[in-house]
């Protein structure tokens, strides 16, 4: 059986043949889409947002110059820019946790759980722990938020001073694309399906 998650309704869990997709009859929401190499694409994915998001804390995010006077930060300059008044520590460690280690452990954690079940071995152990953990965290892994929300208000600002991206932004931005295609290309059921095994 499996259960839509946008409205709840149950069906029989049938696989779809090749190149086909069960959707809910009720929302439309697809439930199983399994893709040809989709592992090996996950996993690509998921290390390749490990390195970005690794190298974007490092790397200057942007650097903004106005009335003579300039200033340039990284992303983890960013999420530590609270950390100056103690009151502020626990929203300095929420915006760091939501930005750079949430991100970063949702994928090691898919890397953890897809890479046994693609090079065709047994589950890793705890691997349905891991599944299921990275699925909690996906509401709370915000680095493409941040990235659209500093994009907008880069926007706003250029008008009053003069901005320059670094390679951080452009790194974010990258970001953004790969969590979109991380997410139309895992099919959970199939990840299920396979761990179950």
């Amino acid at each position: 059986m499996i259960a839509c998650p946008q409205c709840d309704a149950v069906y029989r869990a049938v696989q779809p043949a090749p190149r086909a997709r069960a959707v809910c009859a009720r929302c439309h929401t697809v439930l199983i889409a399994p893709h040809r190499q989709a592992g090996q694409r996950l996993i690509a994915v998921a290390l390749a947002v490990v390195v970005l998001i690794g190298a974007a804390t490092l790397t200057p995010f942007l650097r903004v110059e106005a009335g003579g006077m300039s200033n340039a930060t990284s992303v983890l300059g960013a999420a530590l820019a609270f950390s100056a008044r103690p009151m502020l520590m626990a929203l300095t460690l929420a915006v760091a946790a939501l930005i750079v280690f949430v991100p970063v452990l949702r994928a090691l954690l898919i890397l953890y759980v897809l890479t046994p079940i693609v090079l065709d071995r047994p589950p890793a152990r705890h691997a349905r722990a891991a599944f299921r953990l990275s699925e909690a965290l996906r509401p709370w892994s915000m680095a493409e938020v941040f990235a659209i929300g500093c994009a907008v208000a880069l926007v706003k600002i250029s008008d009053l001073a003069q901005v320059e991206f670094g390679p951080a932004f452009w790194m974010f931005s990258a970001l953004v694309i790969l969590i979109v295609v991380q997410d139309t290309f895992m099919c959970r059921y199939s990840v299920w399906t396979s761990l179950e095994k």
